[in-house]
C-alpha cells in the first residue's frame, strides 16, 4: 500500500515539475522578475531552470536514475528558495499574475519545505520502501 502511495506521489510530483518547467517558458518574464536585478542573464537562467525541472521530473520517474534525481531535486529546491524569499520581500507577483498578494507570497514560502519533503519521501529507494 505504501509503495503504491509513494509511486502515485512521485508521478504527481513529476507531473507538477514538468508543468512548472513548461511555465518557465510560458511565463519567463514573470519568473525572471523574481530574481534580483544584479543577477545577469535572468531570462536565460529561467529557461535553464525550466529545462532542469523537466529533466529532473523525467529522471525521477526512471528507476535507475531516481536516487540521484531525488538528491538533485532536493538541492535544486533549496537553491531556488531565495528567489521566493526575494519575491515575498519585494512584493513581486507570481508569474502570470498582475498584482502581488502579500499574504500569498509569504504563504508560498511554507510550501517549499513541503515540496522538499514530498520528493524526498516519494522517491525513496526501493530498499527503504517498506519504511
Amino acid at each position: 500500500m505504501i509503495k503504491a502511495l509513494r509511486m502515485i506521489a512521485l508521478v504527481l510530483f513529476a507531473f507538477f515539475f514538468v508543468f512548472a518547467g513548461i511555465a518557465h517558458f510560458a511565463q519567463g518574464d514573470g519568473f525572471a522578475a523574481m530574481l534580483p536585478l544584479w543577477i545577469p542573464f535572468r531570462l536565460e537562467l529561467v529557461y535553464v531552470t525550466g529545462l532542469l525541472e523537466i529533466l529532473l521530473a523525467v529522471l525521477l520517474i526512471w528507476p535507475s536514475t531516481r536516487k540521484q534525481a531525488r538528491f538533485w531535486t532536493v538541492v535544486y529546491l533549496i537553491v531556488i528558495f531565495p528567489a521566493n524569499i526575494y519575491a515575498a520581500i519585494a512584493g513581486i507577483p507570481a508569474p502570470g499574475q498582475e498584482e502581488a498578494n502579500q499574504t500569498l507570497l509569504w504563504v508560498r514560502l511554507l510550501f517549499q519545505p513541503l515540496l522538499i519533503w514530498w520528493v524526498y519521501w516519494a522517491a525513496k529507494p526501493k530498499d527503504s520502501m517498506t519504511k
